[in-house]
């Protein structure tokens, strides 16, 4: 597996550690998978705790594919921020080499 695509990649562990932190979809509140990246892997968003979300199918959906994405993002920015009080936005990108 090539470097960039393993750190993208959300580990098993990550996931358990994001599921026992959400419980359920930090947007609606209905049963989630942790597998919603905050920024994106399109964008280099790393598969980091501080990265990850735990979603419903459908607001996994929404918030991958509809224009609701910006108002959702900024609710998420403000869950991360509680949940990591030294969450940095700008750690969250694969960068080559480090």
């Amino acid at each position: 597996m090539r470097a960039r695509t393993k750190a993208l990649a959300i580990s098993r562990a990550v996931k358990e550690k994001v599921l026992e932190r959400d419980k359920y979809c930090v947007w609606c509140g209905r049963p989630g998978i942790p597998n919603a990246h905050f920024i994106p892997r399109s964008q280099g968003g790393l598969g980091i705790e501080e990265n990850v979300l735990t979603l419903c199918p459908e607001c996994h959906r929404k918030y991958d594919h509809t224009t609701e994405r910006k108002k959702m993002q900024g609710h998420f920015r403000i869950y991360l921020r509680i949940q990591y009080p030294d969450w940095d936005e700008n750690k969250l990108y694969y960068k080559k080499g480090g």
